[in-house]
């Protein structure tokens, strides 16, 4: 003990400088995230960045450990070297946290403290210890958890119910036993409460306890009567005072209990009765009734008699205190009187009694009354005569003997009701009746007849027998739906075991007869279900209305009599669009083959396009996302075109990407690719390049040998395929021996043939034409190729001279070899089709071209071949003809580069 005494007083009396603070408070919201700062040992201790006295020493650092990693510790984080403290993954619930009543829980060096999770703080209690020895020092951490508004108010229970007499007075109060509870603590808990439907007699107060606990009570603000409305359901609404403000809420059931504040009351004043004095003991004479509105006990009602009531009167008539039936207790006889005035009270607890009069007046009878014996054919029991519906017209029901007692007197009868019944004399006996039906019996239309048979003697008196017929019911109805014709719709998508419609079809039968249940058709499909019971339809599956747009099957309403009778509707059932399916192009990729200089807002191709959608939903719009400004698309027709002619020379194949957009809210869109392939067609001529103008011409020494290149001629057309094939051709000459000279007709080599000689000196002028494979028609241009023979050149003026006169050379429309490969090896993708039929019909071309170019020789051969002097030479133009098959072209010339 004295050794653990030294090494914590030691320290403390060394620097204590640095021991003024030991306790620290902090505060902090429940429910932070992990790594929200509490706050800073080391800075609110005022502990120094390192110990030791003298600056030059060396100062350890402080290091800072909980002493116990107990309840408090899961909540925080606390930074070993910095001292800092944090929040931990564990998040703090204040209402979790301060559950305890009061008092504090401790686990190791740390504690949760609460006196009251409403009034008093939740604290966190953490042991820190700080190191080395030089700093130790044991801090208590307070740390405070602030409430807030996390949780509404709840009550206990869903419904409360509450009973109030009907004679409350206004401002009565009574406590609602079940309040809401709210663990939030100061405003953030529960506040007020209030009804959602006062109806103008209730309103709510609060009050609360010296604890702070709020009670609800229900005030009484108008007068009540249960027989009026005996029950009040509302909504009780309890809400706290956070920011927003949360509420809970429950069922609150207003019950009015019963008082006796009515009184028992007859509906008559007086009733008059005729009785004969021949009634035999227990004949009914009448029934008194009077109503009480209260319930329960409180309507209870007795009958008795007045006090004004003779007791002869009393004798002779029995009154039953509860039914209130008044019968003939003894017989009626001579010395009986013949009025008798029943004064009767109706009896209620508490209440003055209600009084009627029945005054009964006695026909005293001499003789005896005709008698009427009933034997009953039919089944009968206690004077009840059961038949079958459907019964055939004339099935008996019971034979009636009527007789005089005295066999003074003729009787007679009749019978006397409504009904399809007749009563007719049984012949050949005498006063024998038979009863009998006229026409079927319907249940349904009526299931009880009351008839009497009236027997009367000459001297008038009368003597009825009541007999009632109950007409027993017979499966002979069909279930009947209220509409034969079932037209439903369901949005497709539907959730499954989705509602459709509850069938329903009655049966005028009764009892098991006329319960009917339901099933589906034969043609229903499997996923439609049917409860046999209710007659709820339902779908089990989602609808797809691109699968199928309407259902028609049939449901079959079965009764339970025997044998079962049923009938059948029809149910038709629409799937109603939405929006599901977006635009689908026929294909990803379309690709257009366009040959160029097509002609503005031509055709270039149809875009199809469908939406399985239906209506405006399936109403697509088609639009171009690339390119717009040169080409249009029609949204209808879904046909795309170029606002302008297209140059495959300028751009060979354009790439577009279509929108399809649908009419649908939201709509839906897709997108394809179009690949536009420009086809050349010939509207381009060979451009010379070298040589590069008809002016230059070149020195040929006359030593040269036979065979030599001289020099070429260059050409490049910018058309591709047999469009840009080109050959060449010497079509005029003019010189000393012109035909020295010769060209490739591929590659444009002039070359010389023959040695030349002395008198082959001069100058030479080749026209040579450089002419393309085009289809439908070849274009071509001319070069005029000046050569001079000569040593040397020592008048260049003179030559240029000679250079400027137009020569006279006549033209020699020879076919040149045709070249298959091109000039330039710029080659376009195409398909082999195409290039098919491209070289057919090049061939073709070729053959006419041929057989064109000999008719035309024959027919210059018989015109002018002479020859104009040497030096008299002239330019001659580059082009000797124009394409007129090319449009809007201007002939090609050649100049001086």
């Amino acid at each position: 003990h004295l050794l653990l005494f030294m090494l914590f007083v030691g320290p403390f009396n060394c620097f204590a400088s640095y021991s003024r603070a030991t306790e620290l408070f902090y505060s902090l919201n429940e429910g932070l995230p992990a790594g929200v700062l509490i706050g800073s040992l080391a800075r609110d201790l005022r502990l120094p960045a390192s110990g030791g006295q003298h600056p030059a020493a060396p100062r350890p650092p402080l290091s800072f450990t909980l002493a116990s990693h107990g309840l408090g510790g899961q909540y925080v984080q606390l930074d070993n070297r910095s001292g800092e403290l944090h929040t931990s993954a564990v998040e703090i619930d204040r209402e979790a946290l301060c559950v305890e009543s009061s008092g504090a829980t401790v686990f190791g060096s740390s504690a949760v403290s609460s006196s009251s999770p409403s009034s008093e703080p939740c604290l966190l209690l953490l042991d820190v210890l700080v190191l080395p020895q030089e700093y130790f020092r044991l801090v208590k951490v307070k740390i405070a958890i602030r409430d807030v508004n996390d949780n509404a108010p709840r009550f206990p229970m869903p419904h409360i119910h509450l009973s109030v007499p009907e004679n409350a007075p206004v401002n009565t109060r009574l406590a609602i036993e079940h309040p809401a509870l709210d663990p939030d603590m100061g405003t953030n808990s529960v506040q007020t409460y209030r009804l959602r439907d006062n109806y103008g007699v209730f309103t709510l107060d609060v009050e609360e306890n010296e604890s702070g606990e709020r009670t609800p009570y229900l005030i009484v603000m108008g007068a009540l009567d249960r027989e009026t409305q005996e029950e009040y359901v509302t909504v009780i609404i309890a809400e706290d005072g956070g920011t927003p403000p949360l509420v809970g809420s429950a069922t609150l059931t207003i019950g009015i209990s019963d008082i006796n504040d009515n009184c028992p009351q007859f509906n008559d004043s007086q009733l008059n009765i005729t009785l004969y004095g021949n009634s035999s003991l227990g004949t009914h004479v009448a029934t008194v009734h009077a109503v009480d509105m209260d319930l329960g006990s409180n309507a209870q009602v007795t009958y008795s008699y007045s006090q004004k009531v003779h007791q002869p009167s009393r004798d002779l008539f029995h009154l039953n205190e509860s039914t209130g039936a008044i019968t003939l207790s003894t017989k009626i006889d001579g010395d009986t009187p013949k009025l008798h005035r029943l004064i009767i009270l109706g009896n209620g607890p508490g209440c003055i009694p209600a009084v009627i009069t029945v005054l009964v007046t006695i026909i005293k009878v001499m003789m005896r009354p005709p008698e009427v014996v009933p034997r009953f054919i039919a089944n009968e029991v206690e004077g009840v005569v059961y038949l079958k519906e459907l019964e055939p017209i004339n099935t008996p029901i019971a034979f009636f003997t009527i007789k005089d007692p005295d066999e003074k007197y003729k009787v007679s009868c009749y019978l006397d009701g409504d009904g399809p019944f007749r009563l007719s004399p049984y012949k050949p006996y005498n006063n024998e009746y038979l009863l009998e039906t006229t026409k079927p019996l319907d249940f349904e239309t009526q299931q009880l007849y009351e008839i009497s048979v009236v027997a009367w003697n000459s001297e008038g008196f009368r003597v009825n027998k009541v007999i009632k017929v109950q007409v027993l019911d017979d499966n002979d109805n069909s279930p009947v739906f209220s509409e034969q014709l079932i037209e439903l719709s369901i949005e497709e998508n539907n959730v499954p075991n989705a509602f459709l419609t509850k069938l329903h079809a009655t049966d005028a039968d009764s009892g098991e007869r006329g319960q009917v249940s339901y099933f589906l058709g034969p043609d229903a499909p499997s996923y439609f279900a049917l409860d046999k019971t209710t007659g709820v339809l339902t779908v089990s599956t989602q609808l797809d209305r691109e699968e199928k747009e309407k259902y028609r099957y049939t449901v079959k309403a079965v009764d339970s009599g025997f044998p079962p009778r049923e009938s059948i509707a029809t149910v038709t059932i629409t799937v109603l669009d939405k929006n599901d399916n977006s635009p689908r192009f026929i294909n990803k990729d379309f690709s257009f083959f366009v040959p160029e200089n097509f002609p503005g807002f031509g055709e270039i191709g149809v875009i199809s396009v469908t939406d399985a959608d239906a209506g405006q939903n399936g109403w697509v719009a088609l639009s171009v996302l690339n390119g717009s400004d040169i080409f249009v698309i029609d949204t209808g027709k879904g046909v795309l075109r170029a606002k302008v002619s297209l140059d495959r020379e300028q751009q060979s194949s354009y790439v577009l990407w279509i929108e399809a957009v649908d009419g649908g809210d939201p709509a839906l869109s897709s997108t394809a690719k179009i690949t536009i392939l420009l086809l050349d067609i010939n509207d381009n001529p060979p451009l010379v390049l070298f040589p590069q103008s008809n002016m230059s011409y070149l020195l040929v020494l006359p030593s040269t040998l036979p065979g030599s290149p001289i020099t070429e001629v260059y050409a490049v057309d910018k058309d591709t395929g047999m469009n840009a094939v080109i050959a060449y051709s010497i079509i005029g000459r003019r010189g000393p021996r012109p035909e020295s000279f010769r060209i490739d007709p591929k590659t444009g080599n002039i070359t010389l043939e023959e040695s030349l000689m002395q008198n082959d000196y001069g100058l030479y002028r080749l026209l040579v034409k450089v002419s393309d494979h085009g289809y439908p028609e070849p274009l071509h241009s001319t070069v005029m190729v000046n050569l001079f023979v000569n040593d040397t050149v020592s008048n260049e003026s003179y030559i240029e001279s000679l250079l400027r006169k137009e020569p006279d050379i006549s033209i020699e429309e020879k076919q040149p070899q045709i070249s298959i490969e091109p000039t330039h090896k710029k080659m376009e993708s195409a398909s082999c089709m195409p290039t098919l039929v491209a070289l057919s019909i090049i061939s073709l071309g070729s053959i006419a071209l041929v057989t064109g170019m000999g008719i035309y020789i024959c027919l210059r051969k018989g015109k002018r071949h002479h020859r104009e002097d040497e030096n008299l030479e002239v330019q001659i133009p580059l082009n000797g003809r124009i394409n007129l098959h090319m449009l809007e072209k201007k002939p090609v010339e050649i100049s001086n580069i």
